[in-house]
């Protein structure tokens, strides 16, 4: 993976974890473009190849939202970033792609949402309201920050929610989220959320089974204890968006991976790399479970704050 300065620094404390931290997003800036389009593009085209049914899932009448989704992002990407995306016919394809379309399994050529996630870097999540609440619908997933696309699909946002701290059914944060679907009309919002991960994988999936053992066990994710070759920053920015004609909901996650030894580079690593270690100093027990950190939390902590101190 090619070493670079990170996108986006959300654990210089701009970004809490296990808060709802959205802002006002302006659609200029909904989708991102970088020099890994092609790679991530190329990885999602593999994954679609090998294991299409863990990673795309419909209810069989969302079909005219995803068109929707398909539509607006033939609109935005020739305009916004003419140097990657270019109109073709009446829709649009990637520069130096071209018949990525083509390479979707024939079960999947007609999902709108499908050709969509081939164009962008960013996994699509379609969210529909029902008496339960906004459900997970449709989605293309194929850099899942530790969780699973079968397990969510369907499910209302309380129980996709369930496992996280202090989200569960029948808390503040859970009616505050739903409250916000509601109201979100023509304004998008982003948030960042982040993470550490042993090694560049970013196809990172995580059972609800495999968590709970994760959070029972607490093993290393680093058993030789090399933190600076093996630990990455897993950056994830999320953004939504009320579909105008739909009004289904899209969550769009677009997956930033750096080593944690890039910020050595970055001209302001000594308070990144504090301000890092004091936000991993201050998560409890079910937090560090839940994001799988017990075991390395305080070495993480003293990495960081030496690389501080270092600088």
């Amino acid at each position: 993976m090619t070493i670079r300065q990170p996108t986006h620094t959300p654990y210089d404390g701009s970004s809490k974890l296990f808060t709802i931290g959205l802002k006002p997003l302006d659609l200029d800036r909904w989708i991102e473009v970088d020099q890994f389009l092609l790679p991530h593009l190329a990885e999602k085209r593999r994954l679609y190849a090998e294991i299409p049914e863990k990673i795309f899932v419909e209810e069989g009448d969302s079909r005219d939202a995803q068109q929707e989704v398909l539509d607006l992002l033939a609109a935005h990407l020739p305009a916004k970033y003419p140097e990657t995306h270019r109109g073709a016919g009446s829709g649009v394809e990637v520069v130096g792609l071209q018949g990525a379309i083509d390479a979707l399994p024939p079960e999947l050529s007609g999902a709108p949402l499908a050709q969509a996630s081939l164009l962008v870097q960013e996994d699509l999540i379609l969210m529909r309201r029902d008496e339960r609440g906004w459900r997970l619908a449709a989605g293309s997933l194929c850099f899942p920050s530790s969780w699973s696309l079968l397990e969510k699909f369907g499910k209302p946002l309380q129980q996709i929610h369930a496992p996280v701290p202090g989200f569960g059914p029948g808390s503040r944060p859970a009616e505050i989220i739903n409250r916000m679907f509601d109201g979100l009309q023509g304004q998008a919002v982003e948030r960042f959320n982040w993470s550490i991960q042993a090694g560049d994988a970013l196809y990172h999936p995580l059972s609800n089974i495999q968590r709970i053992d994760r959070a029972t066990n607490r093993p290393t994710r680093f058993p030789d204890g090399d933190i600076n070759a093996h630990a990455f920053m897993r950056v994830e920015r999320q953004t939504l968006r009320k579909l105008p004609v739909s009004r289904d909901i899209l969550f769009t996650i677009r997956i930033h991976l750096d080593p944690l030894a890039v910020l050595v580079r970055h001209p302001d690593r000594a308070a990144l790399a504090a301000s890092f270690a004091d936000q991993l100093n201050a998560l409890d027990q079910a937090q560090l479970d839940y994001k799988g950190l017990t075991a390395d939390r305080d070495r993480l902590a003293a990495y960081l704050a030496g690389m501080a101190r270092a600088a």
